[in-house]
């Protein structure tokens, strides 16, 4: 089955459609399923990444696990901070077996997207720029937490860079936007460190599935309808990897309660709002939003996120006034 789409709220609603309509059930580990085996999803919008929904608006523990496995490590105090489930995860209480982090960044593989980046450096045309995230050990022991991603394949044609990404298994309704907004970010990255522009993403799956405790949940985003449909700004640029060593600084610092004195001064307005965007999720957590949030609010370079950090603030139950005060920032 092919399912092609310009934007992530597209690709979510044609796919969640054709589950709903699936009378292929499956009973797996987690839960029972409806079933499509063997779909390709095609994003020709890569930076279209984001749901303007209020059912999949999910961009605070997007952002949070991209950082994860842009860290190189796959620790539990850092992916639970930002997905608390993932403490159900860990085979031995500190980190999490199918963590990517390692696998795409780690000495274990040698670092596989920057040998990937110096490859097609060297190489635009090869066929061999693969990372490989699940492996053969994984089929041995019992881990609570293995990849359901396979392969990462990225292709300049055309000074374009597309990827592919093949996975074993992807639940459409949690994992699937949290993966689309992951690998392309991630493809944005390799773009511009090969200085070539962002091509198409593609998504193949062998069981493509929606479990029957998010059927109702599935059906409601259908019935609710989009907003406008709007892209995440263009990445500066230029090699990314001394800026994305600063964000992830200043995401250590703001997870461990250490964002005082926190200066983005010299950062580009695209990772500066990004590092915003930490602050405000650390904020909310405790509570303490209402006017160092809006603080945070008037300084971001870009109103793409206004709808994130609202609803965000509402999730907290934030007071009618202070969101009336955000809303005017946005004007």
């Amino acid at each position: 089955m092919f399912i092609q789409a310009d934007t992530l709220d597209d690709l979510l609603a044609k796919a969640f459609s054709r589950l709903l309509a699936s009378r292929n059930a499956i009973s797996p580990t987690k839960g029972p399923a409806h079933e499509i085996a063997g779909v390709l999803l095609s994003l020709n919008g890569p930076r279209f990444r984001l749901s303007r929904t209020d059912n999949r608006g999910i961009l605070f523990s997007c952002l949070g696990e991209w950082l994860w496995y842009l860290s190189g490590h796959n620790r539990l105090d850092f992916i639970k901070y930002y997905l608390p489930h993932y403490k159900d995860l860990t085979d031995d209480g500190t980190t999490i077996h199918g963590g990517y982090g390692p696998r795409l960044f780690g000495p274990r593989q040698a670092g596989q997207i920057k040998r990937v980046i110096s490859l097609l450096k060297k190489k635009p045309d090869s066929r061999q720029a693969v990372v490989q995230i699940f492996r053969g050990d994984d089929l041995i022991g019992n881990h609570k937490d293995v990849p359901c991603t396979c392969t990462l394949q990225f292709m300049i044609r055309s000074k374009r860079l597309h990827l592919l990404t093949t996975m074993r298994s992807n639940d459409a309704y949690i994992g699937l936007p949290h993966d689309v907004f992951a690998f392309t970010m991630l493809q944005e990255l390799v773009a511009r460190s090969v200085d070539v522009e962002l091509g198409l993403y593609k998504h193949f799956v062998g069981s493509f599935h929606l479990y029957d405790k998010n059927r109702d949940k599935a059906a409601q985003y259908l019935e609710e309808g989009y907003q406008a449909r709007i892209p995440m700004p263009p990445m500066p640029e230029g090699d990314p990897w001394l800026q994305i060593e600063k964000v992830l600084q200043f995401e250590a610092h703001i997870r461990n309660g250490r964002a005082a004195g926190i200066k983005l001064e010299g950062l580009p307005d695209y990772w500066a709002d990004l590092v915003r965007i930490l602050q405000i999720f650390r904020l909310t957590k405790q509570q303490a939003i209402a006017k160092d949030v809006r603080a945070l609010a008037a300084r971001m370079s870009t109103n793409t996120f206004a709808p994130y950090i609202r609803k965000r603030i509402e999730k907290r139950r934030t007071s009618k006034r202070q969101l009336e005060i955000f809303d005017s920032l946005r004007a």
